[in-house]
């Protein structure tokens, strides 16, 4: 959806000497998947934004959007199809949020009827009453309820490209959160092609399908976050994503994905302990769930207490004191491992029921395994 092609962008300083803020860069971000451009002050990703949304124009190379040049495009067909979100956000104070969601809609000439429906839908996506909010001016919203509105305005007119230049970053770290999650949520949905700035690492982790690490306007790593954390290319894209990216890789790894994979093995309080002991031990298990009849953990057999025991599965059965939801990453999972001194824990799906385990020695194997989750092309 979107390339760039020996994208380059050279200013002349107060000395008159020249020098190449972007330096022929090349990148290709798939229709539907977000790309987080990162790295340090003045390393050229917002110069490459702007080149993108055409406020500054390169000196070279070529910027497509779904196989064509930009560079041939109008002003208004150019906005029908790039949305584009700042961290100042930049709403009109004398507007109401209605009329700052719409502008770009109604300046393409769409109707009032379908302006407010628009209007309405976005703020249902953020979870803001458009009932209480829409006829209201900036100056009388929070600063993250505000920073809500510039995101959804840009989605106005359902553009196929979004352009996010440190969107969350004036916002506080609570706000920030909730903020992503709420975004992250709509791209499952709307699956939009978004470019995103930002200089910070778990930022960049928890919403990129892929990160471009700048330096000195080059980009000197592009991979999936998993990839990038597991597999820096060199010394600079290790310290920039931290001494402790072997733990960030932690939260790449949702809880799911590892009992997705492995053979669900329960047993019922009616089962006889003879039966959960022979499974235990033809499976090399030092344990086994004990389920109730809708599949929700109910507790656990140890294999040697129910060694040459007699009786039912239920005259055994340990309580569960903690589970992690499906959905949890491997960081969350750990966390509560530490937290209740526990060597496993048993996960389970959004409606309560039994999907698998996980243990910190499985943890600790995944991070030193070298395993990452999938592999993508560069350019």
């Amino acid at each position: 959806m979107i390339k760039l092609e020996n994208l380059t962008k050279q200013f002349k300083q107060k000395s008159g000497k020249a020098f190449n803020a972007v330096d022929n860069i090349n990148l290709h971000v798939p229709a539907g998947e977000m790309c987080v451009l990162l790295g340090p002050s003045g390393c050229g990703k917002t110069t490459t934004l702007k080149m993108i949304n055409r406020l500054i124009t390169p000196s070279s190379g070529r910027i497509l959007i779904n196989g064509e040049d930009t560079s041939g495009l109008d002003t208004v067909t150019l906005r029908r199809k790039i949305g584009y979100v700042i961290q100042q956000i930049g709403l009109f104070p004398n507007m109401t949020i209605e009329e700052n969601i719409t502008i770009v809609p109604r300046m393409l000439g769409w109707d009032k009827k379908a302006c407010k429906e628009r209007a309405r839908e976005l703020m249902d996506m953020v979870a803001l009453d458009p009932n209480r909010f829409l006829k209201r001016y900036p100056k009388e919203m929070s600063g993250g309820q505000q920073q809500r509105i510039g995101v959804i305005r840009a989605l106005a007119a359902d553009p196929p490209v979004l352009l996010m230049d440190e969107p969350f970053g004036a916002v506080d770290p609570i706000n920030r959160e909730s903020i992503q999650n709420e975004f992250q949520e709509m791209q499952r949905k709307l699956k939009k092609t978004v470019i995103l700035v930002s200089h910070d690492i778990d930022e960049a982790l928890k919403l990129g399908d892929r990160i471009a690490i700048f330096r000195q306007g080059k980009i000197v790593q592009c991979a999936t976050p998993d990839e990038l954390l597991a597999k820096p290319s060199d010394e600079f894209v290790g310290s920039f994503v931290g001494q402790d990216r072997t733990l960030k890789r932690l939260l790449l790894v949702q809880a799911g994905d590892v009992t997705d994979m492995q053979e669900t093995l329960t047993v019922r309080r009616s089962t006889p302990l003879s039966e959960a002991f022979t499974i235990m031990d033809d499976n090399d298990m030092r344990s086994i769930i004990v389920v109730n009849d809708d599949e929700k953990p109910l507790g656990f057999i140890k294999r040697r207490e129910a060694r040459g025991a007699e009786g039912l599965c239920g005259e055994l059965t340990h309580p569960i004191t903690i589970t992690a939801r499906a959905e949890d990453n491997l960081r969350v999972v750990l966390s509560k491992l530490y937290e209740h001194n526990l060597v496993w824990m048993p996960i389970v799906d959004e409606e309560g029921r039994y999907s698998g385990e996980i243990s910190q020695d499985y943890i600790a194997s995944y991070l030193s395994s070298g395993r990452t989750k999938r592999k993508i092309s560069a350019a």
